[in-house]
């Protein structure tokens, strides 16, 4: 006899999760399945360590900062061995207090996989069967990896965590979030940088403010290789080196940190048995509520090819919870204006349209804003790098469609202005708005 529950969850990382706790808020009975660590991609091998990284980082610019604001022997280098301790204790108190909350929550844990054997019923790895009216797909995405001749000589992002000591030159292939994020980041802390891009890096986002950040990287030493076509890579002694077909040989590289994207974990889920839809990338196909093409079944986060973000898939799950066990019919996400930050050197952040995206959808009505200056904090340094500011406004009572940030301080002051974007903002509002001084955020109400 198969055991029952309420709700199968089948992954547990940020999107799981959050189902999970919430479901069992509302007296649901709940099975929560994975063989990995609590806490996904995020907690473990994505957002938070890259982010403490990140931290590290902002502490090596300050140090810069340190000598020309009249500090004396504030140089050094990082223990790099010190900080990934560090790092992992973190994260390891984040993953013991989830096993806490399950507990407490009355969610039952089984640190293994499933797979489908019907439509409402999965099957373990141990062989127990469990059957549940309603089942979430979670189960997330790992790091590409194309059959490149070579590739295994390269890291991916889930391996920049385990490294023992700072790669004295990378080579990074690829132009998204995690290329560009970890670019500034080991160039901040002492590496030597190069960054291949097939085209142009954060294609997502206003071309104007990334043409801004590619200058701030250049700046910073990194080196851009744009147009890149890098078709593999072979060792030549301890080094590495990368073809690249559109012009050569590139290198040599102590490491090469592959960032390709990313593909969804459903080939082990035997989709199939229950008659769940996938895309040609392996993605769950979703409508708006989540809801597969089995009544039952639903799917959120990174494996539905939807927003790759931490908090959409954790909102995804609480929304669909409310739905189905807290008497919350309309309860859904509205995937229209996400924040999201990309936390390079200096942090990229927006929130609605860009540019491009506004006057192609509203035409002549678009009307754009902007501030170029240099924060008081690096011109107090003698520094001349500028923060850049984007208001995208449409209409006659020009409602704000988009906010974009590029400089220090970008992903806190991003938030709140996110907040007046989904309440239908205009430009007047922002108007009246007081300013606080000195801040980078006071440009964004200043604007005229």
């Amino acid at each position: 006899m198969a055991d029952t529950y309420d709700l199968i969850v089948l992954g547990a990382g940020s999107g799981g999760l959050a189902m999970a706790f919430r479901a069992a808020r509302h007296g649901a009975r709940v099975a929560l399945l994975d063989p990995g660590a609590l806490g996904g991609t995020c907690v473990n091998v994505g957002c938070v360590p890259k982010k403490s990284l990140w931290f590290a980082a902002q502490i090596a610019h300050s140090l810069q900062l340190a000598g020309p604001y009249g500090f004396e022997g504030v140089a050094g280098r990082l223990d790099w061995e010190h900080f990934r301790q560090r790092r992992l204790a973190y994260i390891d108190g984040i993953k013991q207090r989830y096993e806490e909350r399950l507990a407490a929550a009355g969610v039952q844990w089984l640190r293994e996989a499933g797979r489908f054997v019907a439509a409402d019923t999965v099957a373990t790895e141990s062989g127990a069967e469990l059957r549940a009216p309603q089942i979430v797909i979670a189960t997330g995405a790992r790091p590409q990896r194309p059959p490149l001749p070579g590739f295994e000589l390269g890291l991916v992002s889930d391996d920049m965590f385990a490294l023992r000591e700072l790669p004295r030159h990378v080579g990074i292939v690829g132009g998204g979030y995690i290329a560009v994020e970890f670019a500034g980041l080991l160039r901040a802390l002492g590496s030597e940088v190069t960054l291949h891009v097939r085209e142009r890096m954060l294609r997502t986002f206003d071309r104007e403010l990334v043409d801004s950040l590619e200058e701030h990287m250049r700046t910073q030493g990194i080196t851009l290789a744009t147009g890149a076509r890098i078709s593999a890579a072979r060792r030549e002694g301890d080094a590495i080196v990368l073809d690249d077909d559109s012009c050569g040989e590139r290198g040599p590289y102590d490491a090469v940190l592959w960032a390709l994207g990313r593909v969804p974990n459903t080939e082990r889920l035997d989709l199939d048995a229950a008659g769940v839809q996938c895309d040609v990338l392996g993605h769950v196909v979703t409508d708006p509520w989540q809801n597969t093409n089995v009544p039952g079944i639903a799917a959120l986060g990174d494996v539905t090819g939807r927003l790759a973000l931490t908090p959409v898939a954790v909102a995804a799950g609480r929304r669909l919870a409310d739905r189905w066990f807290g008497g919350r019919n309309e309860a859904r996400l509205d995937y229209d204006d996400v924040p999201s930050v990309v936390f390079s050197e200096p942090p990229l952040g927006a929130v609605g349209l860009t540019e491009a995206q506004a006057r192609a959808k509203f035409g002549d009505s678009v009307r754009v804003y902007r501030s170029r200056f240099t924060p008081m904090q690096w011109a107090l340094a003698g520094q001349h790098g500028q923060t850049l500011m984007k208001l995208v406004c449409v209409g006659d009572d020009e409602r704000v469609a988009g906010v974009h940030v590029l400089g220090p301080g970008a992903d806190e002051m991003l938030q709140g202005f996110a907040v007046a974007v989904k309440m239908g903002a205009c430009k007047r509002d922002l108007d009246a708005t007081v300013a606080i001084h000195p801040s980078s955020g006071e440009e964004l109400v200043l604007m005229s």
